[in-house]
């Protein structure tokens, strides 16, 4: 009798131990991507490639959906409204107003990604370098190629914060996005005020809709 509860235990122990050791890669692999900036590249533009393949299907709002968590976790929304303000328009904006525009352009960044990505027709994403840049900041260099052959060159600039990599600006073909929306949000703050430059966000947002 003791002989065979010593063997159920054993074998017991000897599950256990399988479960665990199965268990250990899984969470090893999810706790690695955040931490590679190129991974974190490669799983945003998987994510843009899955929904233009179900993109007619998905329609606008199932594609703003999809990829709301997607950009979460991939963009420093609050840093990039921060940078494209600046310091001085920033520290000028009310608690209440600074959280009222991180959400207002919160939903335009997912709402542009949503009417942008829209069908697939054979377009693939390439990475082609990875490099660190000043500031403890990194450089991914990646490539679109279209259904016509086209190239278009894509440059995220990651940056780290609590312990994961997240994009805080992004060039299309050499152009700043950041500072093109710098130009454009602070002539709106400087020459119309606050509540101008949520106005114009939220018609962003509403043209994106339309976009469908």
């Amino acid at each position: 009798m003791k002989v065979k509860q010593t063997i159920k235990l054993l074998l017991a122990g000897c599950l256990m131990l399988v479960l665990l050791l199965s268990t250990a890669p899984v969470l090893s692999t999810s706790g690695a991507a955040s931490d590679n900036p190129e991974q974190v590249i490669e799983q945003l533009q998987s994510s843009l490639l899955q929904v233009m393949r179900e993109g007619e299907k998905l329609g606008y709002e199932g594609r703003y959906k999809f990829l709301e968590p997607v950009i979460d976790q991939s963009h420093d929304i609050d840093l990039i409204i921060k940078t494209i303000l600046g310091a001085t328009y920033w520290s000028q904006l009310d608690k209440t107003q600074q959280d009222l525009i991180v959400s207002t352009f919160r939903q335009l960044s997912i709402a542009t990604y949503a009417s942008r990505f829209t069908q697939y027709e054979g377009e693939q994403f390439k990475i082609i370098e990875q490099r660190t840049l000043p500031r403890d900041q990194t450089l991914v260099r990646s490539q679109l190629t279209k259904s016509d052959g086209g190239k278009v060159n894509f440059d995220y600039v990651l940056h780290q914060t609590e312990g994961h990599w997240q994009i805080a600006n992004i060039l299309f073909d050499g152009v700043s996005d950041l500072a093109i929306k710098r130009g454009e949000y602070r002539a709106i703050l400087q020459r119309d005020g606050f509540a101008a430059l949520i106005e114009l966000l939220k018609e962003k947002i509403t043209l994106a809709q339309q976009q469908n």
